[in-house]
């Protein structure tokens, strides 16, 4: 059994490490357009967005812009912090902090 789970483990490994390193070898050869470049950058925003928006509108099984969300209630000063500072740590710590205040003082929301 211990050897069929380091096979798995090993399997999972290149399963992975592969479909991330190819493109970087791939494309590391070449040299690419300014544009292209250019338009790389913003993958991980649109990632990233793709990934919040969804648990930060939809409340109650429907889009909820209202007061009674406070998943969005906690995105506003997280994202003015994000706007401001820039530093991923800090965002995230105040929009802890403003779930856990909201939670705190509306736990029947």
């Amino acid at each position: 059994m211990e050897q069929q789970a380091i096979l798995i483990i090993l399997g999972m490994s290149i399963v992975t490490y592969i479909p991330r390193a190819l493109p970087i070898i791939v494309l590391s050869k070449f040299k690419l357009p300014d544009w292209f470049l250019r338009w790389l950058k913003y993958i991980p925003v649109a990632i990233l967005s793709a990934l919040l928006v969804p648990e930060v509108v939809i409340f109650e099984d429907s889009v909820n812009f209202s007061l009674d969300n406070k998943n969005l209630l906690a995105a506003i000063p997280s994202l003015l912090v994000a706007y401001k500072t820039k530093n991923l740590f800090v965002t995230v710590s105040v929009g802890i902090m403003s779930m856990l205040i909201l939670n705190l003082l509306l736990p029947n929301y």
